[in-house]
């Protein structure tokens, strides 16, 4: 009997040992329900066992807002997680509640749509804004032939990196080889699927003239396309953006969408718990100006104000998208 006591009691210590080596790492996404924040939770699990002591918390609210965040991560606060990755509704509006994570000793890093540096400790972008802006306009250039109007069907306005990418695009616009493209408007469908949709119905009315409409984002592109099919303009306006293959397979054989574009968000999400993991072991290169380690991904470089790059986005056609479709 002692000894069976004396072995639970170990069996205890053992545990009590081993406690503060179990990392929680929770990943707060813009809203449920996204298929690209799905696949990016696929790529936080592949890291988690990979680095074998990393548990994922996956979360976020249910429409995409910043007081449904903030309210997540004051919960994640008193559940005193180890690190949270967070892709912001707002940069700005979070920065109070990241700062009160990092304060409590939480590490804060964000991922595609950044916090304000204040507010974060790195953040991932998952490819270089200057190459996404300029993606985006040679596709739309190369379905339309290089002259008409163009629309913009965003997420929010206040959406970090759409609001990066738009302003790349139209300086891309000035350049000679794309002088003939007139963009017209810029719509916000707030990343909703019904909310997008009523915006693509209402560019395709009020722009009789338009050519394309680039979305980039996931949920917007979706509805653009679905609107240019509804609407009966197949062959006459082309949708492109950034897109998930899963979603857009059938829009590219429809005729709405030549090609696409996106990095692999399964890569995005299990790259971000790298960077998280480095932060939480105090790795020497989790920090501004330093590197972390990812995995299969290899190392990745943090510049001066704390920001990362992933990869370039990759372009999706009726090539490859059957392929692609059934990863993500």
């Amino acid at each position: 009997m002692a000894a069976v006591a004396a072995g639970l009691l170990a069996a205890i210590a053992g545990c009590k040992e081993k406690a503060p080596d179990h990392i929680r790492i929770a990943m707060v996404v813009k809203n449920l329900g996204n298929g690209f924040f799905d696949a990016a939770h696929t790529g936080a699990l592949d890291a988690a066992k990979e680095l074998k002591n990393v548990e994922i918390i996956y979360t976020g609210p249910t429409t995409p807002s910043a007081e449904g965040q903030i309210e997540i991560v004051n919960s994640l606060i008193s559940q005193k997680v180890d690190a949270i990755i967070i892709s912001a509704n707002d940069p700005n509006a979070l920065v109070p509640i990241a700062k009160k994570a990092m304060v409590r000793g939480i590490k804060v890093v964000s991922f595609d749509s950044g916090l304000a540096k204040d507010g974060r400790m790195m953040q991932l972008n998952p490819s270089n804004a200057d190459l996404i802006g300029l993606k985006q306009i040679q596709m739309a250039s190369d379905a339309i032939g290089g002259q008409g109007e163009i629309a913009i069907l965003s997420a929010s306005a206040q959406a970090t990196n759409q609001n990066i990418w738009i302003g790349v695009m139209k300086k891309v616009l000035e350049q000679p080889e794309f002088n003939k493209m007139k963009l017209v408007t810029v719509a916000y469908g707030d990343d909703q699927s019904d909310k997008s949709y009523r915006e693509a119905i209402g560019l395709l009315r009020s722009y009789p003239n338009l050519k394309a409409i680039i979305s980039p984002t996931t949920v917007g592109i979706n509805a653009a396309s679905k609107a240019v099919v509804d609407e009966h303009l197949v062959g006459k306006v082309f949708v492109t953006g950034l897109g998930l293959p899963s979603e857009m397979a059938g829009h590219v054989k429809s005729g709405a969408v030549r090609e696409f574009a996106i990095w692999n968000p399964i890569d995005l999400g299990y790259a971000a718990t790298y960077a998280a993991y480095d932060f939480v072991k105090k790795q020497p290169g989790a920090q501004a100006g330093g590197s972390i380690s990812a995995g299969r991904m290899g190392s990745i470089a943090i510049d001066a104000n704390g920001e990362a790059a992933m990869a370039p986005p990759f372009t999706y056609n009726k090539g490859n998208v059957d392929q692609f479709s059934k990863i993500f």
